[in-house]
C-alpha cells in the first residue's frame, strides 16, 4: 500500500511544513515535481519538469521517505542549527512579461478596457522560522523576448504562454499563476490595437485569497494624445472580485511614488 498517496494533501503557499530527518516531502505543482529532504547536516531539493501531456489543477504534497529516480536535478545545502520547518513562498517574475490578448484588440478614440492576466510565479524554498532561502524555482519554464523600438533599444522581457481576457471567469485559476486586472485607457482620437503588452511584473505584491488562489494589485495604462509615451501605475488594492486576501509576498522592486512614464514601444512594442 502507498501510504505517500493516502497522506497526500493539497499544497498551501506561506505555510510552514514541519520535517523529521530522513523525511522527504513531495510536491507535484503543475509540470514541475520537487522534493525537499531533510537529513541531520543538510538540506535536499529535487526538481523535474515534466512535459506537458494535460493541462493540470491542482497543488499536492505528501511526506514519506521516498526519493525520485536519479534524472531529478539536486542541490544540496547546508542545515544551520536545528531548523527542520521548509515554507513555500510565491514570487513574482524578475522581468517584465509579455502578455497578448486571447486575439488582437482595438480600443477606440477615447476608450478603455479591462484585461485579465494569469503569470506564473516562482516558488521560493525557504527553511526554519527566519525563513533562510535555499533556492528559487520557476514553475514554468520561461522563454524570453524583446520589447522596444529596435534591438538597441528595448528590455528583456519574459513570454507569458497564456492569453490575456476580457472575462475573468476566462481566466484559468492555477496554484501556481497569479491574476492581474490590467486596465487601459486611450486618451487619443485614434484608435489603439492592442497586440502584446508589457507587464511590470516585478513592481507587484502578491496577496493569497481565502480560496488559495494568488492574486496582484491591477495595472493601469494611459496612452497619451501623443503617442509617445504611456503612464503606468499600480493600484494600491485589490480587485473586489479577489476577495478578502493576505499578502505572501511583496514587490520584488519598490515602484517610484506616482506614474511610472514609459516610452510607448517598451509598453506595446
Amino acid at each position: 500500500m502507498d501510504t505517500e498517496t493516502e497522506s497526500r494533501r493539497d499544497g498551501e503557499w506561506a505555510q510552514p511544513y514541519q520535517l523529521l530527518s530522513g523525511q522527504t516531502q513531495h510536491h507535484r505543482l503543475g509540470h514541475v515535481r520537487l522534493w525537499v529532504t531533510l537529513l541531520d547536516k543538510e538540506w535536499q531539493v529535487r526538481t523535474e519538469t515534466r512535459e506537458p501531456e494535460t493541462d493540470p489543477v491542482g497543488w499536492t504534497e505528501s511526506i514519506g521517505h521516498h526519493l525520485p529516480h536519479t534524472s531529478a536535478s539536486l542541490q544540496r545545502f547546508i542545515r544551520e542549527g536545528d531548523s527542520s520547518t521548509v515554507t513555500f513562498v510565491p514570487a513574482v517574475a524578475n522581468l517584465p512579461t509579455v502578455i497578448r490578448p486571447y486575439h488582437p484588440l482595438t480600443i477606440p478614440g477615447g476608450a478603455r478596457c479591462t484585461i485579465y492576466v494569469g503569470t506564473v510565479v516562482w516558488m521560493k524554498v525557504c527553511v526554519g522560522q527566519s525563513q533562510t532561502l535555499l533556492t528559487e524555482i520557476p514553475l514554468e519554464v520561461p522563454s524570453l523576448t524583446w520589447v522596444g523600438r529596435n534591438t538597441m533599444e528595448g528590455e528583456l522581457c519574459y513570454a507569458s504562454s497564456n492569453f490575456g481576457r476580457l472575462v475573468l471567469e476566462a481566466v484559468p485559476k492555477r496554484p501556481w499563476r497569479a491574476v492581474t486586472p490590467v486596465t487601459i485607457i486611450n486618451r487619443r482620437t485614434e484608435p489603439l490595437m492592442l497586440e502584446r503588452f508589457s507587464l511590470p511584473t516585478p513592481l507587484l505584491s502578491l496577496h493569497r485569497s481565502e480560496r488559495g488562489e494568488l492574486w496582484t494589485p491591477g495595472v493601469v495604462v494611459e496612452v497619451a494624445t501623443d503617442m509617445s509615451s504611456a503612464s503606468l501605475h499600480v493600484d494600491e488594492g485589490l480587485l473586489k472580485s479577489a476577495g478578502p486576501c493576505q499578502q505572501v509576498a511583496p514587490a520584488r522592486e519598490r515602484a517610484s511614488r506616482g506614474r511610472l512614464v514609459r516610452a510607448i514601444d517598451r509598453v506595446f512594442g
